[in-house]
């Protein structure tokens, strides 16, 4: 999120009995017994940090000698000894390290040094620093600015330093308030650019006017001289850790004023390959998953405010858990255990709660070699602070795991490829060209930009020439990224060449993107040309999809296709999710011709509608900025005529519903549905009426489903392969029935009697801000812990019954089929 710290809008709460705040959370950190963590696992409190003597520790990190060194972040280092078991720790126990350095964000040891990333202007400024002891006295006497880095960021600016896996670099990352440091070499193609065809929207302004590259991370020597850019395009990756493999990933941030727009994109964890773009831009101008110039998410995790990551190597844990990799959530107070599966040369993952309380806002996390447990630290932003162990305690086998075997092999052809990204060699044309056109999305990424390390002249022809149409696709958008007005004509005739109907979906986006970069980059093509691509393209809008829709709209818009906007209008006002509502509109604004008094009406209409939406903080600054932009196109007199739409007031509406009309049809019971599981989803299912029936029941509401929907829920698109029919018709029947820890609610009763309902969505210092309405994030209630006399955990689901008693029973087989299919309309269950 915006903040590492900060996240305004949480759908969590740990279920917990009812004790009073005055010792928990006013002195203390969450008690153990109050935190719901894995079985087989067991967690101590080891100390609870006084705020004022030592402040509130945001880092941590593990010395030559198994001793444990802490930053606080507004303060200073201290070092000291792991307890023994049973045991906790004191005041007199931990020893500040008694020189300039401290405001840490970043901690690592190696190379007889203690490497501190400084998140401040105090000391020498914001920048990689190397701590020494100099006469081996066991104490700290030198401090060393390696690096500076750019004076701003704060909690998007400097973060982590961690030891390479061959134990001979440092590799640094910032968040994207920090400019790229001066470098000597790149993997990344040196192309930087927003390339976004239509002008954005900023909403309330965050960012404003910084443009890539920026969120990213480095490779430096021990000395810090030569530095090397590995990856960019991150939001807010606070940290980045290796796996048995020698592969990277990181857990990076959402921007939660996005929530319910088309361009939200929730916490995720990253396979960091070499030369990575992550697609991380401003406002409403973020690329999409499926932009092939960008490298998406091993996983999508929800909204958070993701810090501290570690891999389980070197636990004495099962060796499920020593290959998983541990990611914090500061704001939900969880930490998700990622277990990653091999998918080509890279990876899939499953996110799986680990450790979960409220409050527990965790920042940083690491395995100690010397005794095998793991260390938590809580707090940030001044808030209580402290740290805890978890061990476990079950009878599974906890030697060491060995890394995994299956992919090695592509994993391997990927890295021997990577080591072209940091030269030019014509001969890795001919060499990588196949890898274009692979289904390794991580190969195709890596040969990619192997082959934009050579200047187009070695390639340009081979590509205009090549007749695979996915290896074509994906060399003609390496050519618009580096082309230049000579190639423009020829681009566009061979992108031209192209069936749009034939191509598959990946495919079609690949060609969208080719135009979208080539016309941003390049510029506009030539009239005939123009005429040509709105030709090839208007036919098939609308597409097959949301997201296509919104592509082909942003293409033809650019365009100026004059007869696109009755189609535009009618999804702006019939869309299920207003995602794709909303990002037709944002497409559309500068379309001059086409316009009709009835079009006209729809939209203004549909504005009024929209304003009732609800979303994240610059939720309803992105639906005036588009609406002043459409208002901007006409004329005084139409302005006049259309007034009394305009000004209308805005009429509350559900924003992802469906715009059927439904009656009452049964309080469905499972008793009643149970016996049409069997021969009802064997097929002959309708996609069309699932899609539909989803939107109808409300689920766009709170839940993504197939990049579609809200982001208040968790993401439903991989319910089918963790429930069976019964289970999730059960979950959505009775959904109090068994409610996640993630999920549920809490009852703050205070002091004076009031009681209120909500969830943990955001601390400072001593207060927390509770969400009670999670269909208006933004709005929140502060209660200061000391007002608070006790909590407990709700007994019911946020998610409400009878969210089905609409519906039919074939519109219920319907959903059912949808949701187990994922999204994927060619699944058996829809054959006739």
């Amino acid at each position: 999120m915006n903040n590492c710290f900060q996240h305004i809008f949480l759908i969590g709460a740990i279920l917990m009995a009812q004790v009073t705040f005055a010792e928990d959370f006013i002195s203390q950190v969450t008690r153990p017994e109050r935190l719901v963590v894995k079985e087989g696992f067991e967690v101590e409190r080891l100390y609870s940090v006084p705020k004022k003597d030592f402040g509130s520790w945001v880092v941590l990190c593990e010395d030559d000698k198994g001793r444990l060194i802490a930053g606080d972040q507004y303060g200073s280092l201290y070092r000291f000894d792991r307890p023994a078991q049973g045991e906790t720790l004191t005041d007199e126990n931990l020893e500040k390290i008694d020189l300039d350095i401290g405001h840490a964000w970043g901690l690592c040891y190696a190379f007889d040094s203690l490497y501190v990333v400084v998140n401040d202007k105090k000391h020498e400024g914001r920048g990689l620093y190397r701590v020494e002891d100099t006469n081996k006295d066991d104490k700290f006497d030198k401090v060393t600015l390696l690096k500076k880095f750019q004076e701003v960021g704060g909690e998007h600016g400097p973060h982590a330093v961690v030891l390479s896996p061959d134990g001979k670099s440092l590799y640094v990352a910032c968040g994207n308030q920090t400019a790229l440091p001066t470098y000597q070499s790149s993997r990344v193609t040196e192309c930087w650019g927003e390339d976004t065809l239509q002008p954005r929207v900023y909403g309330r302004g965050f960012m404003k006017g910084v443009e890539a590259p920026r969120g990213w991370i480095c490779k430096t020597d021990p000395e810090g001289k030569n530095w090397e850019v590995i990856a960019t395009g991150f939001r807010n990756q606070y940290d980045i850790d290796f796996n048995l493999e020698g592969e990277m990933f990181t857990y990076d941030a959402d921007m939660e004023w996005d929530i319910n727009t088309p361009w939200y994109r929730p916490t995720r964890i990253n396979h960091v390959i070499s030369g990575a773009e992550f697609g991380w831009r401003n406002g409403s101008a973020k690329w999409p998953e499926y932009y092939s110039d960008s490298f998406g998410a091993v996983v999508n995790v929800g909204p958070g405010s993701p810090t501290g990551v570690t891999f389980g190597t070197g636990a004495k844990f099962p060796t499920k858990y020593q290959k998983a990799f541990f990611a914090c959530d500061w704001s939900f107070g969880t930490l998700y255990a990622v277990h990653l599966t091999p998918n080509g040369s890279s990876y899939t993952g499953e996110v799986e709660e680990f450790i979960g309380g409220q409050p527990f806002p965790l920042t940083d996390i690491c395995i100690s070699k010397k005794d095998g447990a793991m260390y938590i630290t809580v707090g940030g932003r001044k808030v209580q602070s402290g740290i805890y162990r978890v061990t476990y305690t079950g009878k599974e086998n906890t030697a060491p795991a060995k890394p995994r075997i299956e992919g090695a092999e592509e994993r391997t052809e990927r890295q021997a490829i990577a080591e072209y990204h940091l030269k030019s060699d014509a001969s890795v044309v001919d060499k990588f060209w196949k890898h274009l056109g692979s289904e390794d999305r991580a190969l195709r990424f890596t040969a990619r930009t192997a082959i934009e390390k050579v200047p187009t002249k070695y390639w340009a022809k081979k590509a205009l020439d090549e007749k695979d149409p996915f290896t074509k696709l994906g060399a003609l958008i390496s050519l618009a990224r580096l082309g230049n007005e000579k190639i423009q004509g020829a681009l566009v005739e061979s992108l031209l060449t192209f069936d749009y109907k034939s191509l598959n979906q990946q495919e079609r986006f690949d060609l969208l993107r080719a135009y979208g970069l080539t016309f941003v980059r390049i510029g506009a093509p030539i009239e005939k040309q123009r005429a040509q691509v709105i030709a090839q393209l208007d036919a098939h809008f609308p597409g097959d999809s949301a997201s296509e829709n919104i592509e082909l709209s942003n293409v033809l818009a650019y365009l100026q296709a004059p007869d696109m906007i009755a189609r535009s209008v009618e999804l702006i006002t019939n869309a299920l999710t207003q995602e794709e509502q909303i990002a037709i509109a944002k497409n559309i604004r500068f379309v001059q011709e086409g316009w009709t008094d009835d079009s006209e009406k729809k939209l203004f209409i549909w504005f009024t509608r929209a304003s009732g939406y609800k979303g994240g903080a610059s939720f309803s600054k992105f639906i005036n900025e588009i609406k002043k932009d459409h208002l901007a196109r006409l004329s005084s007199k139409r302005k006049k005529v259309l007034a009394s739409i305009i000004n209308a007031k805005p009429v509350t509406k559900n924003p992802l519903s469906s715009n059927r009309q439904l009656k009452f049809v049964k309080n469905w019971q499972m008793k009643d549905l149970t016996p049409l599981l069997g021969a009802g989803l064997e097929g002959n299912r309708d996609f069309k009426n699932g899609r539909e029936m989803f939107a109808a029941a409300t689920c766009y509401a709170c839940h993504r489903f197939n990049e579609e929907g809200g982001g208040i829920g968790p993401d439903l698109t991989s319910a089918g392969g963790k429930f069976s029919p019964h289970d999730l018709l059960e979950s959505i029947i009775e959904p109090s029935n068994e409610i996640s820890d993630q999920y549920g609610s809490i009852t703050f009763t205070l002091k004076n009697g009031e009681q209120i309902i909500g969830r943990i969505a955001n601390l400072k210092g001593d207060d927390y801000r509770i969400i009670t309405d999670l269909m208006a994030p933004s709005a929140m209630t502060i209660i200061k812990t000391s007002d608070i006399e006790s909590s407990e955990p709700t007994k019911f689901s946020m998610m409400p019954p009878g969210l089905l008693n609409m519906l039919e029973d074939d519109d219920i087989l319907d959903l059912l089929a949808y949701i187990l299919s994922r999204g994927n309309k060619n699944d058996p269950l829809f054959q006739k």
